[in-house]
């Protein structure tokens, strides 16, 4: 009941974002406890977090050090508490943010199972594609990409630094939930690894294995 009224009086969009907060301070726990979300025995992980480390570094030490120079100014120049720890929570909120998205990026990999192939990023995007869609999977490395996650016509595209690497084909189309709640469909999927080889291991060796049952 409450569910229902909360979802007709809140946009899907804030509903989204509060999600992505949720998961992302349960992606710290991952962390710290060194574990990983949804990879199942047998399954393949594929990493996506080692090309973006040291963006993010960089932006986190530049969100430190604006943090600790403005509190200061504030401090320097009188500023009144009300508004010097608002400003400071913000600052700090946006510090734990940078540090949920690198945890959610190292404990939520591609996964690759017998059963699907799953392409996320973080907490923000999460796909899963049956095993009986997939048709093929080739290396095709792309420097161009637009966005961290973009469909266009039914071409999916999940990138890191904008970049791709693996080009998935699918027999049909499958729904794609974008991280502000769009829908729509695709067919065929771009995404990067840190470890091409061991997608398109995982990715022929599912399917060798699928075509002797």
């Amino acid at each position: 009941m409450l569910g229902d009224i909360a979802r007709r009086l809140v946009p899907v969009q804030v509903r989204r974002i509060m999600g992505f907060d949720a998961k992302g301070m349960y992606s710290l726990v991952l962390w710290v406890t060194r574990r990983r979300h949804g990879v199942p025995p047998g399954g393949t992980a594929l990493p996506y977090a080692r090309e973006q480390s040291s963006p993010l570094l960089i932006f986190l030490f530049v969100l430190v050090v604006e943090t600790v120079v403005f509190d200061l100014l504030l401090r320097g120049i009188g500023a009144p508490e009300w508004l010097r720890l608002p400003v400071l929570a913000v600052d700090l909120y946006s510090i734990a943010a940078v540090i949920a998205i690198a945890a959610g990026c190292v404990t939520r990999p591609h996964v690759v199972t017998p059963d699907e192939l799953r392409v996320r990023y973080s907490a923000f995007f999460d796909l899963r594609v049956p095993r009986d869609l997939v048709t093929s999977a080739r290396l095709s490395v792309d420097h161009n990409e637009s966005g961290m996650v973009r469909l266009h016509d039914t071409h999916l595209s999940v990138a890191v630094g904008s970049r791709t690497n693996i080009v998935v084909e699918l027999a049909g189309p499958v729904t794609v939930t974008l991280p502000l709640g769009r829908r729509a469909e695709a067919t065929r999927i771009r995404f990067f690894t840190d470890t091409p080889a061991a997608a398109l291991a995982a990715l022929t060796r599912h399917d060798e294995s699928q075509s002797l049952r």
